[in-house]
């Protein structure tokens, strides 16, 4: 037994050894990978991976950043507190190959202009980040992802000055516009987004910004140079090409759909408690109820995680998280004259919160739209109702 396990300790070590001294010919490539965006929300804005190939020594592998661990402690808690860490991954190329092309998504490679010294410098440098201790990396969505790594890796295997130069018709947009070019305006993506996201995406973001996107790292790799003269790209080509597929958008299960309808829903009853000069409870303790929990989601992910983007969301102004604590005043026939002013007050901040919209403080999911309507009506109708009695 002590022997076995001595003799695969020693060829552990020899193929460790093997693997840190592994030198690339001069023939070697080493390329972009750059995958289409799929079908599911978490596959919507694509993903980049590097190829290291060289037939002399029969390699062709990929290293790409964003994988799950999904063996951490905690796993779930982790990733909503924004404290997850994520992996680098390495496969055959076959594999990786493989498996977008099953899943219909489009495959393009940029074949670098390295040096031989840079080649194995960016290899090296993979080789290491591989490693079990070093694997593990703190993700953030728009600013160390797996297409911003590989802007980073590029420049630090570089010995020359890498300039990302943007084209002649690049137009400069926010961090959700670019979001909404991906996952559409009125989707259930989006909806969920734009309500868990804040205000600071709502900036403009700079050229190197615009690389969160992995359509971005293949369109400013095109045109970068290396020193100001030559390019960073020797050549560039379509491994593999989607399939068109005839997935139509389904406007009746949109969110802007779905949304009109509780509005209406809202509204109807509204209209009904005044014909009829009464007020329908139930209706009050569920508007009350979600847009409470909605809010203290809302302050969560903006206070109580390391999330960067979740931070100054004015959806607050909508989703008001005193609004559980205020139920309490719902049950009684008779309320308090301060929740009388609390309901004006409500009125307030979703007049402020359109105000933010309209001077683009921050872009709300426009899904919202018939429900912030409805939501107004029903506060006015309330404090109406209340100040009558």
């Amino acid at each position: 037994m002590k022997l076995r396990l001595s003799l695969l300790i020693f060829l552990f070590t020899v193929v460790s050894t093997y693997a840190q001294q592994l030198q690339l010919s001069e023939n070697a490539k080493i390329s972009v990978l750059t995958i289409g965006p799929g079908e599911s929300l978490n596959d919507a804005f694509g993903h980049n991976g590097f190829r290291i190939k060289d037939n002399k020594l029969g390699v062709d592998i990929v290293y790409g950043y964003g994988e799950y661990d999904f063996d951490t402690p905690n796993f779930y808690l982790k990733f909503a507190q924004g404290k997850l860490n994520y992996l680098i991954s390495r496969e055959k190329f076959s594999n990786f190959y493989n498996r977008y092309v099953y899943y219909n998504r489009t495959i393009n490679e940029q074949v670098l202009n390295l040096s031989v010294e840079e080649k194995q410098k960016l290899f090296s440098y993979l080789e290491n980040n591989y490693k079990p201790e070093n694997r593990r990396y703190l993700y953030d969505f728009f600013y160390d992802n797996c297409a911003t790594r590989i802007r980073d890796v590029t420049i630090k295997a570089s010995n020359r000055n890498i300039d990302f130069n943007a084209s002649e018709n690049f137009e400069s947009n926010t961090f959700r516009k670019l979001i909404h070019d991906h996952v559409g305006l009125n989707t259930w993506g989006s909806f969920g987004i734009d309500i868990a996201l804040g205000s600071v995406i709502d900036r403009e973001a700079s050229v190197s910004e615009h690389m969160f996107l992995p359509q971005y790292i293949y369109t400013f790799f095109d045109n970068a140079t290396l020193n100001g003269s030559e390019g960073l790209v020797k050549n560039s080509s379509t491994l593999y090409k989607k399939k068109e597929t005839n997935l139509a958008f389904n406007f009746l299960s949109s969110p802007l759909m779905i949304m009109g309808l509780i509005g209406i829903f809202i509204l109807f009853f509204t209209y009904k408690d005044y014909k009829n000069n009464t007020r329908s409870k139930w209706l009050d303790l569920v508007l009350f109820g979600i847009t409470g929990v909605v809010g203290l989601l809302i302050l969560f992910l903006w206070f109580a995680t390391d999330h960067s983007a979740t931070a100054q969301n004015y959806n607050l102004l909508w989703a008001f998280p005193l609004n559980l604590f205020v139920i309490g005043q719902l049950l009684k026939p008779q309320v308090k004259n301060w929740f009388k002013s609390y309901l004006k007050f409500l009125i307030i901040m979703l007049c402020l919160m359109t105000l933010h919209w309209v001077i683009g403080v921050q872009v709300f999911a426009i899904g919202l739209i018939p429900l912030l309507i409805a939501l107004s009506i029903r506060y006015v109708y309330l404090v109406k109702f209340f100040s009558q009695k």
